[in-house]
């Protein structure tokens, strides 16, 4: 094995790792995630990091080699800052609030939208017009930030709709008298 696939990960004070065979589990002050790893790649822990070695130099390899040290890493800056997600709500009486720790959406349909918030994820609204998705999984953030977009996406004419945070929208021109 080469020097060439060896990527260590530091590991900041109070996060642990757990490794076994086909899983690697990292505890911090946030929470604890959890995550299958290809078997092929070597997993280790050594002088506070963890590093992810491949077998070879073949294409596939490598490419599960960037992969799981990526989400390692993840996983790592997860537990300790947590994930966050941005939007954006642009339109005449489009606005969202808080019910509890569900979201509800007022966007221009005639009843409101209310999204439950799944496990482990929290939606903060400091603006009406600004939903932050919380959480310490990339992965899940990610996933109910579009879970929330999806519920009105901008539209190209207006650009009324909820967008993520410094999203360009490409406005059309509308028809012409």
């Amino acid at each position: 094995m080469s020097r060439i696939g060896r990527q260590p990960i530091q590991l900041p004070s109070g996060v642990s790792v757990s490794i076994s065979p086909g899983r690697v589990m990292v505890n911090g002050p946030l929470g604890e995630l959890s995550q299958e790893v290809p078997a092929r790649m070597k997993v280790e822990q050594e002088n506070g990091s963890v590093v992810v070695t491949r077998p070879s130099e073949r294409g596939e390899d490598r490419a599960l080699h960037g992969l799981t040290r990526s989400l390692i890493a993840n996983m790592v800056e997860g537990v300790t800052s947590g994930f966050q997600k941005r939007l954006e709500i642009q339109g005449v009486g489009y606005r969202a609030a808080l019910r509890g720790a569900d979201l509800e959406l007022a966007v221009g349909y005639s009843h409101s939208v209310v999204l439950k918030a799944p496990a482990g994820i929290s939606f903060d609204v400091p603006t009406p017009t600004e939903v932050i998705v919380k959480g310490i999984d990339k992965q899940q953030v990610g996933q109910t930030a579009a879970e929330v977009r999806k519920v009105r996406p901008p539209e190209p004419y207006k650009g009324k709709g909820i967008r993520y945070e410094g999203e360009y929208v490409r406005r059309k021109v509308g028809k012409r008298a």
